[in-house]
């Protein structure tokens, strides 16, 4: 693939192409690292960390265990139902090691959610976090599962931290590190594995109904690692980095970005187990001193906003990435004011390993928008007929590169509506290039609001009201309007008590057309968002 407008905006040294000859599987990834950074630290946790070399002993045990007690064999599924925690590290690379595909389940899922995930992914085998059993408990008659692994936040710790125990209801639970003690003494046969088996099945966040399982191959991950790796040669410091994972470990961005992309060029993360707990993330971050931060956008207002965190020495940190949602301008402003660091913004989804795209990580000025396609990555703007679009004129963005899945779990109908004829990914977002190959989106597809004809983009409405003095933040839906068909709604989060709907109304008056202004001003304590702190305008409906 060549000649692409994005490749003259290439620094020196990336290439237009990634090579994945010299790596077959996780598998071989993992045992390459643990070899070259045996004694770095690869996790920490509530003050206790395990070194690279104790990842490898604790994952081989619970392998065993998994294929000589519980017969989990290539291929099987296996649930993984936990937040940051060194167990999920460890129990992670001991489902891969045995061959297993994880299924990585949101711990917040209500019961209705669990149930359609571990029956369509046909799991038997779960790994859980003690405080999430009682929502297991209500539906695991209907489920396949057999065997369920409990874990406290102490195992592994060993610092005395409480969880609650497991659901009574729940007979025959078995303790994650009573699986350790006894997978030490049993043999492990490691699979053969290549670039074309599955490795994790990744759920999409069902914003269109039930969740669907993006199939994501050993080949999928190593490809998006080796693209990430590629993007800024040199820059990151193989060995030495501390990247802080507060975002969950089980949502594809922190678990390509920081739990396995990391582990492979030797850094340690620290796991934030529960990051809605701003004084105590606080704190971590200031014993912790990271020189990487990946976030969402209102994980970083949120930060911005935690008493104590102005007072930080932020020296090290030289990368602060953002995903998952849109990164505004006045949020990356106020972070590189306090921190001497812009938010360099990517964009993926679940169905790409996450990364398609991502500005340079070493650039010093701000940019706005998503940055430009990853080595090996094709985009293209595509209107409703599938035909391209002409360069600056917005379109779908559609995506082919060897980061995009096999395809839905079980699904070739919801897999063929997302597939082009010639084979590429529709992602649903609506984008720009600008002359240079750099991209912006300007909004999710089904998101947009139509007002007298017009198209109105509520990514651009919440932009401007970010920069407005006294809002924390807000999000913005459209609602039936018997004039104009639709009208603008915008919910607003405020710092500052003071500010009225006609102060918020005059603010967009000035920086927004008059079809763009909000007709609804509605005052919220907080915003729904997702778990990975994704604000969620479908409930806002």
């Amino acid at each position: 693939m060549a000649d692409r407008i994005w490749q003259q905006s290439y620094s020196e040294g990336i290439p237009y192409e990634i090579d994945l000859s010299d790596c077959q599987s996780i598998n071989e990834l993992f045992r390459k690292s643990v070899d070259d950074f045996s004694e770095n630290i690869a996790y920490s946790n509530f003050g206790t960390e395990l070194r690279y070399n104790e990842v490898d002993e604790l994952s081989r045990h619970f392998a065993a265990y998994l294929q000589k007690k519980l017969g989990v064999k290539k291929g099987d599924r296996v649930a993984m139902m936990a937040p940051n925690t060194l167990v999920f590290a460890v129990g992670m690379f001991g489902v891969i090691r045995a061959g297993g595909v994880q299924v990585n389940v949101n711990p917040l899922y209500s019961a209705r959610e669990l149930e359609h995930q571990l029956r369509d992914a046909d799991v038997d085998t779960i790994i859980i976090f003690s405080g999430s059993t009682e929502t297991l408990a209500r539906v695991v008659d209907k489920t396949p599962i057999k065997n369920i692994i409990v874990f406290g936040l102490d195992d592994l710790v060993n610092k005395g931290l409480p969880s609650p125990p497991a659901d009574p209801r729940l007979s025959g639970t078995i303790a994650f590190t009573d699986t350790l003690a006894q997978g030490a003494s049993l043999d492990l046969s490691e699979p053969d594995l290549d670039q074309e088996d599955l490795l994790f099945l990744q759920y999409t966040g069902g914003t269109t109904g039930l969740s669907k399982g993006a199939m994501l191959t050993h080949r999928n991950l190593l490809a998006n690692i080796a693209q990430f790796e590629a993007v800024d040669p040199g820059f990151i410091d193989k060995g030495n980095e501390v990247v802080i994972t507060a975002i969950p470990m089980y949502h594809i961005f922190a678990l390509m970005v920081n739990t396995l992309t990391f582990f492979k060029l030797g850094g340690t993360n620290v796991l934030v187990t529960n990051p809605r707990d701003m004084e105590s993330f606080v704190k971590t971050w200031a014993v912790s001193s990271p020189t990487i931060f990946t976030g969402v956008n209102t994980l970083y207002v949120g930060l911005l906003h935690t008493p104590g965190f102005s007072d930080i020495d932020f020296s090290n940190l030289k990368i602060s990435m953002g995903g998952g949602a849109p990164v505004q301008q006045a949020v990356s402003q106020k972070w590189k004011d306090l921190t001497g660091r812009y938010i360099k913004e990517g964009y993926g989804l679940s169905e790409t390993s996450p990364i398609l795209t991502v500005n340079q990580l070493a650039e010093t000025e701000y940019r706005s928008g998503i940055g430009f396609p990853l080595p090996s990555t094709d985009i293209s703007l595509r209107d409703d007929e599938g035909r391209e679009v002409p360069q600056g004129e917005s379109g779908e963005l559609c995506a082919k590169g060897p980061q995009i899945m096999q395809g839905y779990w079980r699904q070739p109908e919801a897999t063929a509506e997302v597939t082009t004829e010639d084979g590429y990914f529709k992602t649903g977002d609506i984008a720009v290039m600008e002359e240079d190959g750099y991209f912006r989106i300007v909004d999710r597809k089904k998101d947009m609001i139509l007002v007298s004809g017009f198209n109105v983009f509520p990514n651009e409405i919440e932009e401007e009201v970010a920069a407005m003095p006294g809002v924390l933040e807000s999000a913005c839906v459209g609602v039936p309007n018997e004039a104009t068909g639709e009208a603008v709604k915008l919910f607003v989060v405020k710092s500052d008590a003071a500010i009225t709907e006609d102060d918020v109304r005059s603010f967009c008056r000035e920086r927004l057309a008059g079809y763009k202004v909000p007709k609804q001003v509605v005052f919220l304590d907080e915003l729904p968002k997702s778990a990975v702190g994704k604000i969620l305008r479908r409930e806002l409906k």
